[in-house]
């Protein structure tokens, strides 16, 4: 696998600001989707993967990373039509689509309210399931309180001290390197550079998206981890029933990040896919 050049950049869009990377290569065009508290960063080693015959694109989504982090709802619709946005800014007409966890929601929006720009679908490790209705709570009275962050004593005084604290908290080496990603040293100390609002709104907003999955007109890879906790057997079985086209794969490592816990695995199913789109 030769070294591909991945390409840093910032997309001023008419709302937001949008840091993306790209490869800039030739060939059919791949927009990766990171999940919550992750950055665009996570999906290096796809990017390289891939980027000698497909144009690979991913962007940090708002509210995380490099990306701005405006006072928001922070709704899958909303964070679909950035995407959108960025697409028009690249002038792609249309894009194969693979969405992590909460990008895998993202991306469920995007192909079943924009279908023209959706050549595929893929979603990791995440569920359609969740609450029938929102938060109801207007914006203002919403506490930007992250739940998963709020008791760790941000800022990390040092450098070794967010590495220990960090390896304490994750349940695995991957999803130590996906925290360690959005780690930055600022005056104050090392910080994580999601935004707990943006967090806590996204939380809030989410909702039971399984009557997307009637929208779909492209194919549609689902994958999950195996004996992961993401996606359990009802929600897995009942997503398959509700897509027209649907190949469904499991990867025999339990972690969340499906990509990354066994990458032969992955790869081999995500080249059956993309064979089978064409």
């Amino acid at each position: 696998m030769a070294n591909v050049k991945i390409y840093r950049n910032m997309a001023r869009l008419d709302n937001i600001d949008i840091f993306y990377r790209d490869t800039k290569t030739q060939g059919p065009a791949i927009l990766c989707l990171h999940g919550r508290w992750g950055r665009g960063e996570t999906w290096t080693d796809f990017m390289q993967h891939y980027g000698e015959k497909y144009r690979v694109i991913a962007p940090d989504q708002r509210g995380h990373g490099l990306s701005d982090k405006p006072i928001s709802k922070y709704t899958a619709e909303e964070m679909a039509g950035d995407m959108i946005a960025l697409l028009n800014f690249l002038g792609l007409d249309f894009v194969i689509v693979v969405g992590h966890s909460m990008g895998g929601q993202v991306a469920a929006y995007l192909t079943a309210f924009h279908p023209g720009y959706v050549k595929a679908l893929a979603i990791l490790d995440k569920s359609a399931a969740g609450p029938d209705k929102r938060n109801p709570l207007p914006l203002d009275q919403m506490k930007p309180i992250d739940p998963l962050t709020k008791d760790w004593p941000l800022p990390f005084a040092s450098l070794t001290e967010a590495q220990d604290f960090l390896k304490q908290e994750t349940e695995s080496k991957l999803s130590y390197d996906y925290f360690m990603s959005s780690l930055v040293e600022t005056i104050e100390g090392y910080q994580m550079m999601f935004s707990s609002q943006a967090m806590a709104a996204n939380l809030a907003s989410y909702q039971n998206w399984f009557h997307l999955l009637l929208e779909f007109k492209c194919p549609v890879l689902l994958l999950r981890a195996r004996k992961g906790e993401a996606v359990p057997d009802e929600d897995f079985l009942k997503m398959q029933s509700l897509i027209g086209d649907c190949m469904a794969r499991e990867v025999s490592n339990p972690d969340h990040n499906v990509h990354l816990g066994n990458k032969e695995e992955f790869y081999g199913y995500f080249d059956e896919f993309l064979q089978k789109i064409g």
